[in-house]
């Protein structure tokens, strides 16, 4: 796991200078060490900061040379079948020879022999790379197959460059730091930036499971090309679809937990210490228990409590430790603890990003990195086996409104949404105990408003959306910005051949997981030069789960149906069954007390007025709203706070306010 940067210039003698001080920028994903590579006339430069994890011997260092002497790559992330790739390429190339034991010799030659695209497509791992072929003078840049590795690049001024994050592209002399509104509406929707915008004009992330190649008539023109798959998630499901799950569900549980215990083994490989995260849910406690299964010591497992017992599963994860048998640490945090680490997430995350389990995930990396340096996480089982909530609640929704005309749906919803939030709080409170298990959860008025808005939608996308979404008029947000077309707008033929919740599991694996999951994830645990594998993210798991149907993933109301039987042969049900929490922090009582006075400074309507990129009366709409205990606006002032935290972040930086063109 590591840091990459890179940049493709007219001559100069300063190259070095320039990488050096962009791979700067990113040391807290490589501590171990750093390097650069030049080309003789001064107009290639590749940078990498290590954080070593196998091979950690200067064998292993970066940027490295093909054995040949053609190709130079530069690579973050884990390669989990690079001892079988190396065998396939010892017996077909009996000469070819071999420095030390990492798995990024491995790929340097692979693409030796089989090219960059042959190669792309049998790595099976979480990667970013880039690759300079020295005889042909293109660069390649390529990312893996969910995007749990960044990738950023693009134009600053006469310069092409690309970096795991964007701080690194801010070093570089003639940035200029325009805000792309486009980006920026989108995020207010969706509390993230989607792929492929930045937050920066003529800055673009890499599209997960794509490649580009960039000639030198590309560089001279400055043009990049259009990037390549070299695997979708559509294709997967097609195949999915086309080749159903045939076997018992006796059978299908039985492969789905044999293929999670080579998987967890493979990605349990590693020269350092090693641990996983436990929030004591299916997901996370299911990583544990292979881990477990097959580790003749007791795995580290990392926990965070907190004082609120609303957000509180450390007491859960602590039960599954205890019976699973491993070292178990917890950290349990005071508020003071987390908003500490407020001020913090401008910088950490790099563009505005407002999933406000940010915190945690940075406390509990933090925590880990304490007695390791791998630590596996659970994230992607929800998106593979329609894990949240809200796909339950979907079904039930559109499942009632679907029969009625939309006229009567309309009249319906504004008549529900005249309920007062208080009133509903109250009544809710009274009914809770004798509620259904689907039905319990905390902040029931905001529920209530979110179903309210849902009732008129005529389709299940444009449904979907409404739920996914922050704001629901960004455009009407941000002064000058126009939303972009998504997803939910421009989506494959074959998707609607889907089941309800085949789609919404699209959707979010498409979206939600390598922009918001994974970046989350990435941003945090890199952060504490930490590296964090998912494991449920491989391409045979991910694939396997499209082969089966439905029932075997929500059955009658339980998410994750065959996931959990695979966890009950390990754990008790009664240990894993409660409801869902997620990994959340209370955002809603914060913004009114321990927040207050630092909202209330980034929230000032004449700096805002100054700062030009917010309809300031909206802003200060939901703030009072929320101040006053009239609504809950957490969701959408959090995406605002983050924003303008990141804004006031920026002009530290630079030392003056950030412009752009409007």
């Amino acid at each position: 796991m590591c840091g990459i940067v890179g940049i493709l210039s007219t001559p100069t003698s300063s190259l070095h200078q320039v990488v050096d001080g962009m791979s700067g920028k990113i040391s807290h994903r490589g501590p171990d060490a750093a390097g650069a590579w030049i080309n003789e006339a001064g107009t290639v430069g590749l940078g990498h900061r290590r954080l070593s994890i196998i091979d950690l011997s200067p064998a292993g260092a970066q940027p490295m040379h093909s054995a040949c002497g053609r190709y130079v790559l530069v690579f973050n992330g884990e390669i989990y079948n690079f001892q079988a790739l190396k065998g396939e390429i010892s017996r077909l190339h009996p000469g070819q020879p071999w420095r030390g034991r990492s798995d990024t010799e491995v790929v340097l030659a692979a693409i030796t022999h089989w090219g960059v695209d042959t190669t792309l497509t049998k790595l099976d791992g979480m990667f970013a790379l880039a690759v300079f072929d020295k005889h042909s003078e293109e660069l390649y840049l390529a990312r893996d197959r969910m995007g749990e590795k960044p990738l950023y690049f693009g134009y600053v001024g006469d310069q092409f460059t690309f970096s795991s994050e964007l701080k690194a592209l801010r070093s570089l002399p003639g940035w200029t730091s325009r805000i792309n509104r486009t980006a920026l509406t989108a995020y207010f929707r969706y509390s993230y930036i989607p792929s492929p915008l930045s937050i920066y004009e003529g800055v673009s992330k890499l599209l997960p499971g794509h490649w580009l190649k960039l000639s030198p008539s590309d560089f001279l023109s400055r043009k990049i090309p259009a990037s390549t798959s070299f695997w979708q998630l559509d294709d997967a499901i097609a195949i999915g679809r086309l080749h159903p799950y045939t076997g018992s569900e006796e059978d299908a549980t039985n492969d789905l937990e044999s293929l999670l215990m080579e998987t967890i083994q493979k990605q349990m490989v590693s020269d350092v210490p090693i641990g996983a995260f436990l929030s004591g849910g299916v997901d996370s406690s299911t990583v544990v228990a292979m881990m477990q299964a097959q580790s003749e010591k007791p795995i580290e497992t990392f926990t965070v409590g907190f004082v609120d017992t609303d957000f509180n599963e450390a007491s859960h994860a602590k039960a599954v430790a205890q019976h699973l048998g491993t070292s178990h640490n917890e950290l349990y945090v005071s508020p003071t603890d987390s908003l500490s680490i407020v001020p913090d997430l401008p910088r950490l995350y790099d563009e505005p990003f407002a999933d406000s389990s940010q915190i945690p995930t940075y406390l509990i990396s933090k925590l880990a990195r304490t007695k390791v340096t791998v630590s596996l996480s659970g994230d992607g089982g929800d998106e593979l086996f329609c894990g949240y909530n809200r796909y339950t609640w979907m079904y039930k929704i559109w499942g009632a409104m679907s029969p009625f005309p939309s006229v009567a749906r309309n009249a319906l919803g504004r008549i529900a949404a005249a309920i007062p939030p208080p009133a509903i709080d109250s009544v809710y409170g009274l009914l809770y105990p004798v509620l259904p298990h689907w039905l319990q959860f905390s902040n029931a008025s905001d529920k209530w408003t979110k179903v309210t808005g849902l009732i008129g939608e005529t389709d299940s996308g444009a449904l979907y959306k409404r739920i996914v979404s922050s704001w629901q008029d960004p455009s009407g947000l941000v002064l000058g910005g126009n939303e972009p077309l998504s997803i939910f707008e421009l989506s494959e033929p074959q998707s609607h051949k889907l089941d309800l919740g085949e789609q919404m599991m699209r959707f979010d694996a498409l979206t939600y997981l390598p922009d918001d999951i994974l970046v989350k994830v990435d941003r945090a645990s890199m952060g504490v030069s930490l590296e964090a594998r998912v494991p449920l993210l491989d391409r045979r798991i991910v694939e396997f789960a499209w082969h089966l149907p439905m029932s075997m993933k929500l059955r009658n109301g339980v998410s994750k149906w065959i996931l959990r039987e695979v966890l009950y042969r390990h754990v008790p049900q009664s240990l894993i069954e409660r409801p869902k929490m997620g990994f959340g922090v209370p955002i809603d009582r914060w913004l009114r007390v321990e927040l207050r006075d630092w909202a209330e400074e980034l929230l000032d309507a004449q700096k805002m007025r100054e700062q030009g990129y917010l309809n300031v009366e909206l802003v200060r709409k939901a703030w009072d709203e929320h101040q006053s205990g009239r609504r809950n606006w957490q969701y959408q002032i959090w995406t605002v706070l983050m924003f303008q935290a990141w804004l006031k972040d920026q002009s530290d930086i630079n030392g003056s306010t950030t412009h752009d063109r409007h």
